[in-house]
C-alpha cells in the first residue's frame, strides 16, 4: 500500500474524529452553552467562597460544566427526551455523592455542617443541565433565585429567631437535682447514709475513750 494512501486514511480518520462540530453554528452553540454553565456556576461559587466554604468557585464551575456536557453530548448523539432523562438521573446520583462529601457532623448529634453547600452543589448541577439543554433563560433565572435565597433568607431568619440572651434566666440546660435540694434545705440523696456512717464512727470513738479512762 503506498505511503500516500496511508497518510490520507490517517487524515480522514482525524477529520472524522472532529466532525461532531460540522459547522460554525453548531460550534457556537456548544461554546455558548458550556460558557454559560461555567459562568452561572462561578457566580454561585463566589457566594460560597465569600462565606469561607471549601467548595468554591472552581468546584461550582466544574460541576455546572460537567452536568451541561453530559446532557449536551447525549443530545448530540441523537438521544430522545426519554433517553435523556436517564442521563439526567445519572448526573443527579453522581452529584449526590459529591454533595455528601461536603457534609460534616460535629461532636454534638444536633449539629451538622455543610448542608447548604451540598444543596448548592446539587442545584448547580441542575443549572448546568438546563444550560446544556439550551434552556438558557431558565438557567439564568434559577441562578438569580438561588443567589437571592442565599443572600436574603439568612437575614430574615436572623430577625425571626430569638437571640441566645432572650432565653429565660431560669432555664437550666443541665439542672442539678442535688443543688436544688440543698437550696430547699433538704439533704441530697446519699447524704443520710453518709451521716449515719459518720455518727457511728463518732460513737465508736467515744466508747473507746471511755474504756481507756476506766
Amino acid at each position: 500500500m503506498p505511503d500516500g494512501s496511508v497518510w490520507g486514511q490517517i487524515g480522514s480518520a482525524v477529520a472524522a474524529e472532529f466532525s461532531d462540530l460540522p459547522d460554525v453554528a453548531e460550534f457556537t452553540r456548544v461554546v455558548v452553552r458550556l460558557l454559560l454553565a461555567a459562568l452561572l456556576g462561578g457566580l454561585l461559587g463566589i457566594e460560597r467562597e465569600r462565606k469561607g466554604k471549601d467548595a468554591g468557585v472552581r468546584t461550582h464551575m466544574l460541576v455546572s460544566m460537567g452536568a451541561a456536557l453530559f446532557v449536551l453530548l447525549a443530545s448530540q448523539g441523537g438521544m430522545k427526551d426519554s433517553e435523556l432523562s436517564r442521563v439526567i438521573q445519572g448526573v443527579i446520583a453522581g452529584i449526590g455523592f459529591l454533595g455528601a462529601g461536603t457534609i460534616l457532623k460535629a461532636e454534638r448529634e444536633d449539629k451538622v455542617y455543610g448542608l447548604t453547600t451540598a444543596a448548592g452543589i446539587w442545584l448547580t448541577a441542575a443549572i448546568g443541565v438546563a444550560a446544556g439543554l439550551g434552556r438558557d433563560s431558565t438557567a439564568v433565572l434559577s441562578t438569580l433565585l438561588v443567589l437571592a435565597v442565599l443572600a436574603l433568607v439568612p437575614i430574615l431568619v436572623r430577625d425571626v429567631e430569638p437571640a441566645p440572651h432572650d432565653r429565660p434566666a431560669d432555664s437550666d440546660p443541665d439542672p442539678d437535682p442535688d443543688k436544688e435540694k440543698k437550696l430547699d434545705g433538704v439533704a441530697p440523696e446519699g447524704s443520710t447514709l453518709a451521716g449515719n456512717r459518720a455518727g457511728s464512727a463518732g460513737n465508736g470513738g467515744s466508747a473507746a475513750g471511755r474504756e481507756r479512762k476506766a
